[in-house]
């Protein structure tokens, strides 16, 4: 398959070195002085954590700390660690005294799916995996894969099928689960938690989704930028936060065919590729819901998006729709 990873639901960070960067020079160096920065990769996303701590070696510390955690629950979630419990799940079909995280983001993943109608629906993998088919061949056909393959995928696409309990995770045969659109939140509101725990009050954490805890050490709020679907790198909005998590879905994050009329935010219901926006940005107290809903929005009218608002806590979207044109709606 030729790769159109242009960049999986890229959201431009401009926090800790942009705001500083405003602060006169003896508090700039002072508070820069507290800033550790870490940067690496989970769950195929870029990451990074910003801590102000006044000690910076226990600031690595946690850091490690946190980096641990988080490759744990990649352990769980991943479909590209071929001993993930994900994967053994979809490989088998059941998983039996599944840890406890992973049952846990299974019960908040159908509850989303309840909310929405299933417009995040976590058994969608066996549409990513037709597509994912279909244009790794040579000489794949533009138009996609052919309807009755997506047709066989969606009769395996249904979330009311999953059994989930603290004992037992169980799905039908051809059944296929992905956590891609809801991970990465979990993690970060996970990794958060972490740093809570140990006394951290400011910190910008982003696991692929970004997640603010407090304010800048200025008092300002942190800023995350909303990236242009069109140039990479280039920041079309800014979006202040503080004790706050974002998360934007765009249909240019992955494309299965270099047009970009095929791309990773699958409809649970008609077996189609997301084209009504160009990427949903939502603003919720936690990272998990922001990333659900985010993933969802792509998916639906606006109406329905506005309806959804006060059910899912999600307090603001951003929306850049196939014109390029942008709306903001907030609860």
């Amino acid at each position: 398959m030729q790769s159109m990873f242009s960049r999986r639901r890229f959201i431009g960070i401009s926090a800790a070195a942009a705001g500083l960067s405003i602060i006169p020079f003896g508090l700039r160096a002072r508070a820069d002085a507290n800033l550790v920065t870490w940067r690496g990769s989970m769950l195929g996303a870029v990451s990074t954590m910003r801590i102000h701590h006044a000690d910076a070696a226990q600031a690595e510390r946690l850091i490690a700390a946190a980096c641990a955690e988080a490759r744990r629950l990649e352990r769980l979630f991943s479909l590209f660690l071929e001993d993930s419990a994900l994967v053994e799940l979809n490989r088998t079909g059941v998983l039996v005294n599944p840890a406890a995280e992973l049952v846990d983001l299974m019960q908040i993943s159908l509850h989303y799916a309840e909310q929405t109608n299933g417009a995040f629906d976590p058994t969608v993998q066996p549409l990513w995996n037709v597509y994912a088919d279909h244009f790794r061949r040579p000489n794949a056909h533009p138009n996609g894969p052919p309807r009755a393959a997506v047709q066989a995928a969606l009769a395996h696409v249904d979330y009311r099928r999953l059994e989930v309990s603290r004992d037992r995770i169980a799905m039908p045969r051809g059944s296929s689960v992905t956590l891609n659109g809801i991970a990465q939140g979990y993690v970060t509101d996970r990794i958060v938690a972490l740093l809570r725990s140990h006394g951290i009050v400011r910190s910008l954490v982003d696991m692929g989704e970004a997640r603010a805890i407090g304010s800048r050490p200025d008092g300002q709020p942190w800023e995350v930028g909303i990236a242009d679907p069109d140039l990479v790198g280039r920041t079309i909005a800014t979006i202040p936060i503080v004790d706050r998590a974002v998360s934007t879905s765009g249909s240019y994050g992955f494309r299965f065919d270099p047009q970009g009329r095929f791309n990773h935010l699958l409809d649970p219901l008609s077996g189609g590729c997301a084209q009504r926006y160009r990427s949903v940005t939502t603003v919720a107290a936690n990272a998990t819901a922001a990333d659900a809903m985010s993933t969802a929005f792509s998916l639906i009218p606006e109406p329905q998006i506005r309806a959804l608002l006060a059910p899912t806590q999600i307090e603001l979207v951003h929306i850049i729709d196939a014109q390029g044109s942008t709306l903001e709606l907030a609860a």
